[in-house]
């Protein structure tokens, strides 16, 4: 850790110590990384950076002091690394080095080899976050994450804690198997996985193929209903869905949820580990918004998957899916607080 960097660090946690006490929980990051009063939130990413990582050439950004405390942040499905846009400056000025991969299937990063599956399962993008970090020599690390992100993260806390600092994850425990998915669920339940079963038929492959940022799009729409998104905010994101292997790792990740397609035998005992739903033992914080139209589990559902020290709060004022871009304090906030537990 930078010394010029850990005293402030330090400071900002006492602060936090002290509201805790208090028997509050409020916003004690400096104003200018509060993210509302920031005019040009693009202007928080410098150029992609690339490193091999296993199967991948990643992209990703990098932000505050190479000596900071890393904390690697994961998005999700249909996003990209601009839902991190406000939250890395704010973690980067309280001296976190921040970490922002593209996954697989996003943006600037590509697969090494033609002839490695476009495979979306869940450890297939597990094992990316262990390679990515291993790139880059980062030996521990927090982690948080929404959507594809969240899951990711807490696999990597449930499976290797040893990497993993803390834990902050948006709709909490997000661990499946293709066996728990093969359950039906309530018909109003079905209703929200629509996508899921449009995906499961060539159809639905060649429509997200044909229409997938108008696709995207009505995602983003259905998943934050009262986001109030500009144009200009989804076309920033937009050129991440154009990667070669997009749809590909997309309809795969649904697919294979269902059981319709099939995982690489490599990843067999990651699965098996997976599907006996491991509890996370490390510092946790999960978040949700109270207007996330997208499906999620009710936080009373997965509170019991959390053995070590654990919080759950609730963002008010119409938070959907994309919790980092909608609530970049919050969700900065957190991280900040679960590193300080």
């Amino acid at each position: 850790m930078d010394h010029a960097v850990e005293p402030a660090r330090r400071r900002l946690l006492g602060q936090l110590g002290a509201v805790l006490a208090a028997g509050t929980v409020a916003a004690i990051l400096p104003a200018a990384a509060q993210g509302v009063a920031s005019p040009e939130p693009a202007a928080a990413f410098g150029p992609l950076k690339r490193v091999r990582a296993g199967d991948l050439d990643v992209a990703y950004v990098e932000a505050g002091p190479a000596e900071g405390r890393p904390v690697l942040l994961l998005h999700g499905w249909p996003y990209d690394i601009h839902s991190y846009a406000e939250v890395a400056p704010m973690l980067a000025r309280a001296g976190y080095r921040v970490l922002i991969p593209y996954l697989r299937g996003y943006g600037a990063t590509r697969f090494l080899s033609e002839a490695t599956p476009r495979n979306g399962q869940q450890a297939a993008l597990a094992h990316d976050a262990v390679a990515f970090l291993d790139a880059l020599g980062v030996e521990r690390t927090l982690v948080a994450g929404y959507d594809w992100g969240a899951r990711t993260a807490c696999i990597l806390a449930a499976l290797w804690p040893a990497r993993c600092r803390a834990l902050v994850s948006v709709s909490g425990y997000l661990i499946g198997s293709q066996q728990a998915n093969a359950m039906p669920l309530p018909p109003k339940a079905e209703l929200q996985w629509w996508y899921q079963f449009y995906f499961a038929t060539e159809r639905g492959r060649e429509g997200y193929a044909r229409y997938t940022r108008d696709f995207a799009r009505l995602i983003w729409e259905l998943a934050s209903p009262r986001w109030r998104f500009d144009d200009a905010t989804f076309a920033r994101s937009a050129p991440a869905f154009d990667n070669p292997d997009h749809v590909a790792v997309s309809i795969h990740n649904y697919r294979w949820r269902l059981g319709l397609a099939q995982g690489e035998g490599r990843f067999d005992e990651t699965e098996r580990k997976l599907a006996a739903f491991p509890t996370i033992a490390i510092p946790t914080i999960t978040l949700e918004g109270d207007a996330n139209g997208a499906p999620h589990p009710d936080p009373a559902a997965y509170a019991k998957k959390f053995t070590g020290r654990y919080a759950h709060r609730t963002l008010t004022g119409g938070i959907g899916h994309n919790l980092p871009q909608e609530a970049p304090q919050a969700f900065a906030q957190a991280v900040v607080d679960v590193d300080g537990v």
